[in-house]
């Protein structure tokens, strides 16, 4: 069967007919199904639409269009907040676009998968989601996943067609599920909405999980809501005990009632959590953490522990051969990176491979043996690599030698492929000269397979001592932070998979390096601090995970697989939080590792990329994939997958995680006790009016509505934009905390109470003392607690932290909203819209009273985190 694939022109020709390959999301973003939502969900709407009403029946024609005007107004801030808010999510899903590999003019090219066409040949391997429907044209031990389709979890085994024009589902693979084993050819069939996954793609369910942070937030927002109706009632019975019997007094009675509602419920909570949890996913996208479910990000600030790989995430994941063992010596090799530049050294001697037998055929078993490819990137010997960093080190190593795969003249027939229990990866592979098996794996299991040693000058028995001094070389290379692989190969008459690994003749090793990232140690440092216990994991050997461990500071006890074996999950958690290093670990202990620390009631983080570590990464409280050398299987289903595989990376989403839960804190105390403030002023302005002598209400409800759209919920959308502080992950995480603690109510009660008491003085103050008429100092009023809720938002925005002049520019999103909401609140006063709202032009005192009213509510608050940071009675945590 053809092999060569498509040319670039057939394949450019194709995506035109056939369109993109990508399932149409059944969530695209309505503007009229979000409008429509805005609507149906506002209960304040109703509300309003009713007071409208009434004020049109009772010929209040001009109140009745302010109405109308803030119903509006309501719908329309609730929808651009809820829009931008879906528009961020959505994008997120788009930072990450998966790659295919494709045979395109008979060579390997990686495309993007939306890009791939029918008739297009793709190559697939172990842990890769399958990006189109295909037939089978080559496989090896090929087992799929395909329980997105049939819900199944049973691994099902493909194989190859016989007739390109005959097959049936046993050579088919569908779009959307995964290789499990193994690797194949596959030509294209079906692409987008033409697949099978395409024709179920509207019974798939790609709902966000419901965030346990929203069910927190409806909660108080039904809390808040009973309190709201009953002091609304309660306010417009003593209006109404307090006047005599009017068919007005009770209509006004009625749309106070609901003005006090509106603003006590707090109905911008839900959206403004929507804003705020967007704001910090996109946040954390820009720095290369790509949040896959929304419902993490609560528990994400709660992290106490993370299992990470060592290899690619505590390391940088750029291999470099830098030792060779072969023949009883250690041969040196030079260069750095994915450049082919570099010299083979012995003795500090530079020596010719082509004379060096042993080394030659140990550099020709690299190539062979292996799955990836590097190509020439334009610039002299400098290589971009197809596949494992592993596996394209071996290709560069042999590349400085001028040694390349398509210039072999080797076929290879047959393999094994590699895989996390059997740790070796052989082929067989046909020339001129015979046919070989060539292998290469972890020098344990696969020294075990060899029986013989070969030496410059034959092949020869491998003994007791010779296996000493390989183990010796080893043990020396690994401590010196290298990564080891060992070689071997056999020449064989007949083949037989049976005995594919049985008698091989040995080689050598080759040690790799993959320094630490330079940032590393400082991570772990602050993870410590925040009190967040690290723990590496690795497949390397015993000696090269501590030589590694000891590099980015991290002590403490080490376990191996084969160690792990031999324990259930129960005695492992009894000694699991005193283990900092898990060497030798297959995907399986990884699980069992997750479980232990859950059992001891920790929160975990876990790291993965290869498609067996998706069982620990779906266990994890947070599983973390890696976006450049993941698999699509552990991209899955994790929970954040890292752009760039960085551990640095995961402590920056836990401090942004932190950030966020803090932040939704502050917004949602703030707004409480706003809301609080304006129940009390209205209720206790009632209860006082007889004895003062007040016309009731205090603030009318234009105002009250005029201050929740604009004082009440532009800061608190601002607040969510809060930057973290610099102790943050200094704080030792707590588990399962609540939105609103014991400490948190009682300070927003104290700001609730001190605005009401500030306002009502002002009222008193201006009506009673300085004997100003009822609209003068109704204005006043509502001048100064504006202007309370305005200074309260800083008080707010830091529980620690005293308000300064420093403070105008810790948040600019806030110090911007603070001077709309002056804006607004002077063309409220001194334009036309004062006949609409019920206020009147005020003097330099009324405005003098108003700026008095925020500095008091400041220096109360200042005076209150003083006292706090001596003597910690409120126990606040580092906000």
């Amino acid at each position: 069967m053809e092999k060569r694939g498509l040319t670039d022109k057939e394949s450019k020709k194709r995506l035109e007919t056939y369109g993109a390959n990508e399932i149409k999301d059944n969530l695209v973003i309505s503007p009229i199904r979000i409008l429509f939502r805005q609507v149906k969900k506002n209960f304040i709407v109703y509300l309003l639409f009713i007071a409208m009403i009434l004020s049109f029946f009772v010929g209040k024609s001009i109140t009745a269009y302010a109405i109308l005007g803030v119903i509006f107004l309501v719908i329309f801030t609730g929808f651009i907040q809820e829009y931008r808010a879906e528009r961020a999510i959505k994008s997120l899903k788009s930072m990450l676009m998966p790659i295919s590999i494709v045979i395109r003019d008979g060579k390997e090219k990686e495309v993007l998968s939306k890009e791939i066409v029918p008739g297009d040949i793709i190559l697939l391997r172990n842990g890769e989601k399958i990006p189109a429907d295909c037939i089978v044209i080559e496989e090896k031990e090929l087992l799929i996943n395909e329980s997105i389709l049939t819900g199944e979890s049973k691994e099902v085994k493909k194989i190859s067609i016989k007739d390109e024009k005959d097959y049936s589902e046993k050579n088919l693979l569908f779009m959307g599920t995964f290789v499990v084993n193994g690797k194949c050819l596959a030509k294209v069939i079906h692409t987008g909405m033409n697949t099978k996954f395409g024709s179920i793609a509207s019974m798939i369910s790609t709902a966000e999980k419901e965030l346990p942070l929203q069910n927190k937030i409806n909660k108080i927002s039904k809390y808040m809501a009973i309190v709201a109706i009953v002091f609304s009632m309660l306010t417009g019975l003593f209006m109404v005990l307090g006047k005599s019997p009017s068919e007005n007094i009770y209509i006004e009675a009625f749309i106070l009632m609901i003005a006090l509602a509106v603003s006590a419920f707090p109905e911008g909570l839900p959206v403004v959590l929507t804003t705020s949890l967007a704001s910090g996913v996109h946040k954390m996208a820009q720095k290369n953490a790509i949040v896959n479910r929304m419902s993490i990000i609560e528990t994400l600030g709660e992290t106490t522990v993370i299992c990470s790989d060592k290899t690619g995430t505590i390391t940088k994941g750029e291999m470099t051969v830098k030792k060779i063992f072969q023949d009883n010596q250690i041969v040196e090799v030079s260069g750095a990176g994915y450049e082919g530049n570099g010299d083979f050294l012995i003795h500090n001697r530079k020596i010719n491979l082509r004379k060096e037998n042993v080394l030659n055929d140990l550099v020709k078993c690299a190539v062979l043996c292996n799955d990836s490819k590097i190509e020439r990137t334009g610039e002299d010997k400098i290589f971009h690599i197809m596949g494992t960093p592993t596996e394209a080190s071996l290709l560069v190593m042999a590349a400085k030698a001028d040694i390349y795969q398509e210039d072999m003249k080797y076929k290879r027939v047959e393999e094994i492929p590699f895989n996390s229990e059997r740790k070796i990866m052989s082929v067989l592979c046909k020339s001129d000269n015979g046919n070989f098996v060539y292998s290469k794996g972890a020098l344990e299991f696969l020294l075990k397979k060899c029986k013989y040693i070969q030496r410059n000058d034959g092949v020869f028995t491998l003994t007791e001592r010779e296996r000493k001094k390989i183990l010796e070389a080893n043990k020396e290379m690994t401590s010196d932070c290298l990564r080891t692989l060992a070689f071997a190969y056999k020449q064989v008459k007949a083949f037989s998979k049976d005995h594919f690994e049985e008698e091989l003749i040995f080689l050598g090793l080759v040690g790799m390096e993959d320094p630490p990232r330079e940032e590393i140690k400082e991570s772990i440092l602050l993870c410590m601090r925040a009190g967040i216990k690290v723990k590496m994991i690795t497949g390397d050997n015993r000696e090269t995970a501590l030589a590694i461990s000891k590099r980015i500071g991290l002590r403490g006890r080490v376990i191996e697989g084969e160690d792990l074996d031999k324990m259930t999950e129960i005695e492992l958690s009894k000694i699991v939080g005193e283990i900092v290093i898990f060497a030798r670990v297959k995907p399986e202990h990884k699980l069992m590792i997750v479980k232990a620390l859950k059992m001891n009631g920790e929160i975990v983080t876990m790291t993965g990329d290869g498609g067996n570590d998706a069982p620990a990464l779906k266990e994890a409280h947070i599983g973390v994939a890696m976006g450049k050398n993941g698999t699509d299987v552990s991209r899955e289903v994790a929970d954040l997958t890292l752009k760039d595989d960085n551990f640095a990376t995961i402590v920056m989403a836990i401090r942004e995680g932190r950030t966020i839960f803090k932040n939704i804190r502050k917004f949602v105390t703030y707004q409480l006790s706003c809301n609080y403030a304006e129940l009390m002023i209205l209720f206790i302005g009632v209860l006082l009016a007889p004895f003062f002598g007040w016309q009731i209400p205090l603030l009318l409800a234009l105002q009250i509505l005029f201050m929740n759209l604009v004082t009440d919920d532009l800061p608190a959308i601002t607040l969510a934009l809060t930057p973290s502080s610099q102790d943050i992950m200094e704080e030792k995480p707590r588990k399962k905390k609540e939105i609103l603690n014991k400490s948190l109510i009682i300070w927003l009660a104290i700001a609730g109470t001190s605005m009401a008491i500030i306002t009502l003085s002002v009222f008193f103050v201006s009506f009673n003392i300085l004997h100003q008429g009822i609209d003068f100092a109704r204005t006043t009023a509502l001048l100064s607690l504006i202007g309370l809720e305005i200074a309260n938002a800083y008080n707010f925005m830091s529980f620690r932290h005293k308000v300064s002049f420093e403070s105008l520019r810790v948040n600019k999103y806030l110090f911007y909203a603070s001077i709309a909401s002056i804006i607004a609140t002077i063309a409220v006063i001194y334009s036309p819209l004062n006949k609409v709202f019920g206020t009147v032009p005020i003097g330099v005192m009324g405005w003098i009273i108003g700026i008095v009213s925020a500095v008091v509510i400041i220096l109360i608050f200042n005076l209150l985190k003083g006292l706090n940071e001596k003597k910690n009675f409120l126990k606040l945590e580092h906000f």
